[in-house]
């Protein structure tokens, strides 16, 4: 099975509850789903998850239908709205569900492009590797410079403000964010962004409700 970066695809479901929906990858013929942040569950055409039904598959994409209506997912693009109107993000409330090993991952999106966040509340900021920060169109090098400890001693780092960071249907701006010079996985998606939130857990579920 070859690995994707996930996507999202905010959808209004009903009156004003927003559907989290990733394109994970494919497996075969299969799409794989994240809906809601639940682990990722491979769909067949024809079959459905959680309410996505999908149609078809073929290369990197998968049309799928969601109440109604048809819907394309691509690898790599941002999240968008769809639905209920066409717009800005505008939640306030998000439900992470923690994965196999209690870790809370979820796909998101920085100034418009789709990334993978793990959610660490050690982390002081949003942090990720140059070349992520590279892939995302970040001029990290005109960032404030700085040194963080690692494992391997003493680093430099650049410190960068985030135009948008976008989990699910909630939206913050001008997020502070650091960029090491190595690849560190998942971009961490620390305190610069979850102390804009109330953070409660519940069991496996980590609920954020905003506060500004």
């Amino acid at each position: 099975m070859k690995s994707f970066v996930p996507i999202c695809l905010a959808l209004a479901a009903g009156a004003a509850v927003a559907q989290s929906v990733a394109l994970q990858g494919m497996l075969g013929n299969k799409a794989l789903l994240i809906v809601d942040g639940a682990p990722p569950r491979s769909v067949a055409p024809g079959e459905s998850h959680k309410g996505v039904k999908v149609l078809s598959t073929q290369g990197d994409q998968a049309v799928v239908e969601i109440n109604g209506q048809r819907h394309t997912l691509r690898l790599g693009e941002a999240p968008a709205s769809v639905g209920g109107g066409a717009g800005p993000a505008r939640g306030s409330k998000i439900v992470l569900t923690a994965g196999s090993g209690g870790h809370f991952l979820t796909p998101g999106a920085i100034n418009g492009r789709a990334v993978q966040f793990l959610v660490d509340t050690g982390a002081t900021s949003v942090s990720m590797g140059a070349n992520e920060a590279e892939r995302l169109g970040i001029d990290y090098r005109k960032g404030q410079v700085a040194r963080t400890q690692t494992a391997n001693g003493l680093v430099a780092m650049y410190i960068v403000k985030l135009n948008s960071v976008r989990v699910g249907d909630v939206e913050v701006y001008d997020v502070d964010a650091s960029v090491l010079p190595a690849s560190s996985g998942p971009i961490l998606l620390g305190n610069s962004f979850l102390t804009r939130f109330q953070m409660t857990r519940f069991n496996d579920q980590l609920v954020l409700e905003r506060r500004y």
